[in-house]
């Protein structure tokens, strides 16, 4: 078949004009990159303190020195307190330059895929001083390899979310539209009823069913199913309405007349004509799991220490305080909304590359 005719190519013509979505891919393939090695990029462990370094800003990295260039470098800073307000500030000592070391084994140990190793993509040894690109916070830790740790609770909750919340919303709004009677009444009341409820007072109410002594892998799995049972609901309504028409045509219908069974007709015939729907609508539903999270985390109700998150990292800068003083700690939720925007553009994108109504 010539490939011009081909759906899924001209699909990824029109995807490919759309330039906002072609960035927001490309945006989210290096959020994710980063997260998937951000033990490696990391220079230090989330959990390692520098009490001498608490709320140090974010170090300035040199490419010159007396008007030569030379390989970056950064300055130690020197911890002054104003006699006056009390409040602690950092200046660059002249005297201290540290040269910025690549690949080098020094740093914390991690596990990647299972073997453990120390190897970083770069870091100061710790004899010499330290490298925060991003400061610290109120416990000298560094604010970059917790925001790189966080990415993979933050950018993965979304996926497993939609994942899980896909099968239970595919699977009830299949049935739903499929049999009708009374199953489709008892499931359609049920999201009726998911759906009245406001969303963010349901999470907060089953969130803290979680138990605050659960380890942090089970709050991950917890958070996790509190975003799913909730999501599943809008899906499976729009799911039935797609399935109550696609019953009627003819080769569902012919199907059926030579003998073949519910679920064979199911798979075969009516959600293969979903699959583009479906791609589209988990695009657009990943930025609500990625903000329900967040939003728990910052609560207090979502993900704890010691592990991070964007949402947990962006709850030390909720006063003025934090913000007028340490503005680098907003950085967390920069990045929130970066990949919120990122998924909308791409979901606006693929939802246009699935219309066939368009001119190619």
């Amino acid at each position: 078949m010539d490939k011009r005719n081909n759906p899924l190519y001209l699909a990824w013509r029109r995807f490919l004009r759309s330039k906002p979505g072609v960035i927001s891919g490309v945006v989210l393939i290096v959020l994710y990159g980063v997260a998937l090695f951000a033990g490696f990029l990391a220079p230090y462990n989330l959990t390692v303190q520098h009490p001498d370094a608490i709320y140090q800003p974010p170090q300035r990295i040199h490419f010159f020195r007396d008007g030569r260039p030379v390989r970056p470098y950064v300055y130690q800073l020197k911890r002054e307190r104003d006699p006056v307000t009390f409040i602690s500030s950092y200046r660059e000592d002249p005297s201290r330059p540290t040269l910025i070391r690549f690949f080098i084994a020094q740093g914390e140990p991690y596990r990647f895929f299972g073997l453990k190793t120390n190897w970083h993509l770069f870091g100061v040894p710790e004899s010499e001083g330290y490298f925060f690109p991003l400061g610290t916070d109120q416990f000298g830790r560094c604010l970059f390899s917790r925001i790189l740790v966080g990415s993979q609770v933050s950018l993965t909750v979304g996926v497993i979310g939609v994942l899980i919340s896909f099968v239970i919303g595919i699977l009830l709004g299949g049935i739903s539209g499929y049999f009708g009677g009374w199953i489709d009444t008892l499931i359609q009341r049920t999201t009726e009823v998911l759906l009245s409820i406001p969303r963010l007072p349901i999470l907060m109410a089953l969130s803290t069913v979680i138990p605050a002594s659960w380890p942090s892998t089970y709050v991950y799995l917890g958070i996790i199913g509190v975003l799913s049972f909730i999501g599943w609901a809008g899906l499976a309504r729009v799911v039935r309405g797609q399935v109550l028409a696609l019953r009627e045509v003819d080769y569902v219908t012919a199907a059926v007349a030579q003998g073949a069974s519910n679920l064979r007709i199911i798979l075969r015939h009516i959600v293969p004509n979903l699959s583009s729907y479906l791609i589209v609508t988990a695009t657009l539903a990943l930025p609500g799991y990625i903000i329900g999270e967040s939003a728990l985390s910052f609560l207090g109700l979502g993900i704890k220490e010691p592990m991070a998150s964007w949402g947990l990292l962006l709850k030390d800068a909720q006063n003025f305080q934090s913000l007028s003083l340490y503005p680098w700690l907003l950085t967390p939720g920069i990045l929130i909304f970066i990949s919120v925007l990122a998924y909308n553009f791409l979901g606006d994108a693929l939802r246009d590359a699935a219309d066939v109504r368009q001119r190619d």
